[in-house]
């Protein structure tokens, strides 16, 4: 029948050294390469496809589908107020009057902080500073020369 599109699975190959494995699809005459990883729990390969999740049929298991990478993610580089790099352990100062949210305190600008440690999140510093463990983001202070 002229207009209708046919699809069919094709071939299923396992990928040697890894739990992936080739899935060729012919959709309408054209061919269309998938991989699709076993399962780390039972490791069968019947899965069902989510939006961010792989899901095992045999199992129930269910994981991510981002891309296990190999490389190490990249280290993530905190700098203060004027362009220095900022490493655990440092001291800092503040450049700028800031007001302690619920608070009447304000750290006013040449505060020191004791010993730094960098975290994640929008707050990148955690640190104490007149007696109080605080946050504070990387843009109002500066490191001090040691």
């Amino acid at each position: 029948m002229a207009g209708t599109q046919e699809w069919n699975e094709a071939h299923i190959h396992p990928i040697p050294g890894t739990a992936l494995r080739l899935i060729a699809v012919v959709f309408s005459g054209k061919i269309f390469l998938m991989s699709q990883p076993n399962c780390p729990v039972c490791d069968m390969n019947e899965l069902l496809s989510h939006a961010t999740i792989w899901e095992c049929v045999t199992c129930g298991h269910e994981w991510l589908k981002e891309e296990q990478a190999d490389e190490a993610p990249a280290d993530r580089v905190v700098k203060d107020a004027h362009g220095n790099v900022l490493a655990d352990g440092d001291v800092v100062q503040m450049v700028k009057d800031l007001k302690l949210g619920g608070t009447s305190q304000v750290l006013k600008v040449g505060t020191k902080s004791k010993p730094i440690r960098l975290v994640d999140g929008d707050h990148e510093i955690s640190c104490k500073m007149e007696g109080l463990t605080i946050a504070l983001k990387a843009m109002y202070v500066k490191k001090v020369p040691n």
